[in-house]
């Protein structure tokens, strides 16, 4: 079911050392997730540094159909896999500002680019939606009544 899942991601909710789980754009690629991440790209906490993380995939429905434990590899700017897999990539990559090549040379200054892998059986997507209350906020306040300029008369007063 993890194969499959992989083959049609586009999205990724990966979480890092049991915090809430982001979601995350990625490349699958030879049965991994690949994900770039850092300054001027999709903020991805702990990751770069971590080991081993949470990945949820969904289905067509829209729905969790896959939770697996992953082997997180950061992958080298210098290594064989870095000139195979971030051209694909790069091209992958929506709205990116400048060339691909131009695109690659910035990650490798300044991001970096991950493999997730599955590492372990994975968990059965049962009843659990895994939806979370929404996190606390300074951008939350509570919302005030509408202005009316002028009364809204019911139909009788017509």
């Amino acid at each position: 079911m993890v194969t499959e899942a992989l083959k049609k991601a586009a999205v990724a909710w990966v979480s890092v050392d049991g915090g809430p789980a982001l979601a995350l754009w990625c490349l699958p690629l030879d049965d991994a997730l690949y994900i770039v991440s850092g300054p001027g790209e999709q903020a991805a906490p702990g990751l770069a540094y971590a080991d081993e993380a949470r990945v949820s995939l969904r289905g067509d429905h829209g729905g969790r159909i896959v939770t697996w434990p992953a082997e997180v590899t950061r992958i080298d700017p210098r290594s064989e896999e870095w000139a195979t897999v971030v051209p694909q990539l790069a091209a992958k990559r929506l709205n990116a500002p400048g060339s691909a090549t131009a695109l690659a040379e910035r990650w490798a200054a300044e991001c970096t680019v991950n493999r997730l892998a599955p590492d372990g059986d994975p968990e059965a997507p049962g009843d659990a939606s895994e939806a979370a209350p929404p996190r606390e906020s300074p951008a939350a306040r509570p919302a005030k009544r509408p202005f009316r300029l002028h009364r809204v008369r019911g139909a009788k007063g017509r």
